[in-house]
């Protein structure tokens, strides 16, 4: 059975120009890039390469690029960095932020949680009025990866730093999605990941803005300037590298013809956090009287990729946080489904998406006993 995928907000598969230079590194470029001999000097070259094509990508200067394993390292370094040596550090953050950036919040003495509206956004004065003295670090996502949200981040910066407070945005989900320029952002830190770029898993990038000294959270060599120990997985960099120099899909009148399509032929369904301010690629769509994993079951059985939610929180008994912030029932959060596209979907697969849907959705409530309710 031939099968689409729909789900880029949890991974993308490697771009075919990608791979090349990710093998070739492979088997050519695997010198230590801390080496002096010329084997590890052609890796350094290459490493240093990469800084500056991952560098053009996010609007900074190379040398504030800091290379690591992803964005979840990238959002723990951010922010256990950003308060580190602080007697009970005050930090502002959102409540659907992603879970790298929950978790680790969570372990601080203080955390105020604002909130965001009905379209998923943070109202920049909330985080004005959030404030306090002892305030060290917001941390607010550039794009939600369940909704698409794309948030004020240029004002609330603009704020962070008339109060002298480090500004943080998560921006996995931003980085080849929608143009990033982290100096018009005006923000002190900014995460990154390959893989959410059709480059590869287990590297990514966290940039600190020159002047900003984030002490390290790895402790061993000098590398990446001494601010983050261990050897530097080079060919992985270097695709990251290549994935930053892909052109961002356009895709959003394909995710605007799939809403559309999905609306008209399935009844009772809306889209969540239906606003302009949203990436996309990016739909999460509510079907009442339908549980959500099993329409994604269901899809799946069609050959059909989606999610209910983040994949970071999949098998997750309890309904998605980031739903139930935009004040939706436990029902209705359990009730929907994300879709989300990337430069390997075409109009026919959206055509047949929207298809498989409505079939699927008239399935399950036919076995529902309790969609009547919902009619």
């Amino acid at each position: 059975m031939q099968s689409f995928y729909f789900d880029y907000n949890a991974t993308t598969p490697i771009a075919a120009a990608v791979l090349e230079v990710y093998s070739e590194a492979l088997r050519n470029g695997f010198g230590n890039a801390s080496s002096i001999h010329f084997m590890g000097q052609a890796a350094k070259q290459a490493l240093e390469s990469a800084r500056k094509q991952v560098a053009r990508r996010i609007g900074c200067d190379p040398k504030e690029l800091v290379f690591n394993s992803g964005g979840t390292e990238s959002d723990n370094h951010a922010i256990s960095g950003a308060t580190r040596g602080v007697d009970r550090p005050h930090i502002i953050t959102s409540s659907i932020e992603h879970p790298a950036v929950l978790n680790t919040v969570s372990r601080a003495v203080d955390v105020t949680i604002v909130p965001v509206s009905s379209d998923g956004l943070v109202d920049p004065d909330d985080v004005r009025r959030a404030i306090r003295p002892e305030s060290r670090l917001i941390s607010i996502m550039h794009v939600n990866n369940e909704i698409g949200s794309i948030q004020p981040i240029a004002e609330i910066a603009r704020i962070a730093r008339e109060h002298g407070v480090c500004m943080h945005s998560d921006g996995v989900q931003a980085a080849g999605r929608i143009d990033v320029d982290v100096k018009a952002l005006g923000v002190d830190l900014y995460s990154i990941s390959a893989h959410k770029m059709q480059g590869p898993k287990g590297v990514g990038a966290l940039y600190v803005r020159k002047g900003y000294d984030l002490p390290p959270v790895f402790y061993g060599g000098r590398h990446e300037a001494g601010r983050r120990a261990g050897t530097e997985n080079t060919p992985a960099i270097v695709a990251m590298g290549a994935a930053a120099e892909l052109a961002a899909p356009d895709i959003a009148g394909l995710r605007d013809q799939l809403e559309q399509g999905i609306l008209e032929r399935v009844p009772q369904t809306r889209v969540n956090a239906a606003s302009r301010h949203r990436a996309p690629n990016t739909t999460n769509i509510c079907f009442e009287g339908i549980e959500g994993e099993s329409m994604v079951i269901a899809l799946d059985l069609r050959g059909f990729c989606v999610s209910s939610g983040s994949a970071c929180s999949s098998g997750a008994v309890e309904p998605s946080h980031v739903l139930l912030a935009l004040g939706m029932s436990k029902e209705q959060a359990k009730s929907s489904v994300r879709f989300s596209l990337g430069a390997g979907n075409t109009l026919e697969q959206v055509d047949r998406l929207i298809d498989a849907v409505e079939k699927s959705a008239s399935h399950l409530r036919r076995l529902s006993p309790t969609y009547e309710a919902h009619v």
